[in-house]
């Protein structure tokens, strides 16, 4: 009977130990991902508004996604890393 108090306590420590490290902010992104996010929908709207049929509309959607990989890939490119 004691070792199932112990088991329960220990599970509901552990349990209030990681509600308090996600509410002090620990493993979250922050500003990096709302900078990321705003970027995403400028990126989205620019070639969304660029495209003059649907499928390249579909296909802005998807070069907005990943422009941070293309931009990277071409500043080591420019960088001759």
């Amino acid at each position: 009977m004691t070792e199932e108090n112990n088991s329960q306590s220990q599970t509901t420590a552990d349990y209030r130990d990681r509600k308090y490290y996600h509410r002090r902010g620990g493993g979250g992104t922050g500003i990096a991902g709302s900078a990321y996010f705003m970027a995403f929908i400028g990126a989205a709207v620019y070639f969304i508004m660029q495209a003059t049929t649907f499928w390249e509309g579909v296909l802005g959607f998807l070069k907005a996604i990943v422009w941070p990989a293309m931009l990277i890939f071409k500043l080591f490119e420019f960088l001759k890393v």
